[in-house]
């Protein structure tokens, strides 16, 4: 039976990381976010206005993919960012600032709300949260061309659009971590807190550790 764990959060807050060490540690299947393959994505972050719906669409039609292929899969598995963020955070900035004309938003959605008809949500959402200051730090330091010049003013936007959508967000269990002083990856308090938390919200699906 298949059983899955979404990682969700803003641009650079850790989601793989946490992806990377959740799979090295029980031994599950990752499933990472296709931002590498969206031909788009170029031109978008040039000129959202001329690109953004032509990106999210992209993303969307992807993410799709992935969450049909994750609902066949067996046993437990762990995804990069989900298909609701695309939709309820990215997509709203995007229509929000007007990139997304009415019409253009009316056919997303449209389409949006039949994928979520077709496919199984997460087991267990963990959201990772940190302040912008943390998040601005991070986009430098793993050094992303593409995302060196993303305004701080939309930074803020996602953030206001992440927190409304996981305080509404009732599809599953959801684990939030404050991750701005938070190293699971090194310090061994913290890595164990991390894994107790989770094993809690998944006991029969995460079992013991691969190493």
């Amino acid at each position: 039976m298949r059983k899955a764990i979404a990682i969700a959060g803003n641009i650079g807050v850790g989601k793989s990381t946490l992806v990377e060490f959740l799979s090295r540690t029980y031994g599950i299947a990752p499933y990472y976010e296709p931002n590498e393959d969206n031909p788009y994505l170029p031109d978008f972050y040039r000129d959202m206005g001329r690109w953004a719906f032509h990106s999210q669409l992209y993303f969307l039609s992807n993410k799709f993919r992935i969450h049909q292929e994750l609902d066949r899969m067996p046993g437990l598995v762990v995804l990069d960012r989900t298909i609701f963020e695309d939709a309820e955070v990215f997509a709203t900035a995007l229509h929000e600032m007007k990139s997304i004309d009415d019409r253009d938003w009316e056919t997303y959605r449209a389409f949006y709300q039949s994928i979520l008809d077709a496919i199984q949500p997460p087991d267990l959402m963990i959201y990772l949260r940190c302040s912008m200051r943390a998040l601005r730090r991070r986009i430098r330091l793993r050094g992303r061309a593409m995302e060196q010049d993303v305004p701080l003013a939309y930074l803020k936007r996602l953030q206001r659009l992440y927190d409304r959508w996981i305080e509404a967000y009732d599809m599953s269990e959801v684990l939030v971590l404050e991750t701005d002083n938070l190293d699971y990856v090194h310090d061994l308090v913290h890595r164990l807190d991390v894994m107790e938390r989770i094993e809690a919200m998944l006991p029969p699906a995460v079992g013991k550790p691969a190493c």
